[in-house]
């Protein structure tokens, strides 16, 4: 069983598909643990209803960024992670980690990359009207949204509304990163 952590900053919601994967047997894997910059985000309640250990914390309580990686580098190692997810995590990982775990970092972005990185590309793409919109895996390295391509899924969407448009996005994102995590741990 390959050692998997999650790190999010939201409602977790691929969180939950990456674990539920790891319980159905989907994936030789098990989801160790979850890392969350935002203590009142519904994803460390998730972990909890799924008996996953989390570890969250407020940046603002570290002198530096070099400083809670540090902290989360040895909560990785301590928990024997071979697979750093990114899944709605809103920081740049920055040098420490990178160091660490370079190679082994994924993370999931809803636009096609190189297209419209960064936190609002899903708004970026409706304004900029393109008719294919589509999810992208991709390691991570020290270019936000710049790392190799590993998997991308398009669909159309021709309409205005977002809801709607993130409601696709989450249709296609949950088992293209599944597929991806199962290619990249077997």
């Amino acid at each position: 069983m390959r050692r998997l952590a999650v790190f999010a900053s939201g409602s977790g919601t691929n969180f939950e598909a990456i674990v539920r994967a790891c319980e159905r047997g989907e994936l030789a894997a098990e989801v160790v643990l979850m890392v969350c910059d935002k203590p009142g985000a519904k994803v460390v309640e998730r972990a909890a209803e799924h008996g996953v250990a989390a570890f969250v914390f407020a940046p603002k309580q570290y002198a530096s960024k070099a400083d809670y990686e540090r902290e989360i580098i040895a909560r990785l190692d301590a928990a024997g992670v071979e697979l750093v997810c990114l899944a709605g995590y809103m920081r740049i990982i920055g040098d420490e980690l990178l160091g660490a775990y370079g190679g082994r970092i994924i993370n999931i972005h809803p636009s096609l990359l190189p297209a419209f990185r960064g936190a609002h590309a899903i708004e970026q793409a409706l304004e900029y009207g393109v008719k294919v919109f589509g999810v992208t895996i991709h390691y991570v390295d020290g270019e936000l949204d710049g790392g190799r391509i590993i998997a991308q899924r398009a669909f159309p969407y021709e309409g205005n509304d977002i809801g709607e448009l993130e409601a696709m996005i989450h249709a296609v994102e949950y088992p293209l990163y599944i597929e991806t995590i199962k290619k990249l741990i077997e």
